[in-house]
């Protein structure tokens, strides 16, 4: 993950460039097609089913 500020694609919660590195690491970074969003861990774990539904069915 680069140091600059990220966004919550779901909340808009902004997490800073000046957050410690393992405050950053709790952070879901997703893409979607060419689409790039990140979902802050609240969020991440109220939508956990639907990350898990977009996992290829090795994981399983």
């Amino acid at each position: 993950m680069d140091a600059e500020a990220i966004a919550c694609g779901r909340c808009g919660l902004v997490l800073g460039q000046g957050a410690p590195a393992a405050e950053r690491l709790t952070w879901v970074h997703e893409r979607a097609s060419e689409r790039e969003s990140w979902l802050c861990p609240a969020c991440a774990r109220l939508h956990l089913r639907d990350i898990e539904g977009k996992l290829p069915s090795e994981y399983w």
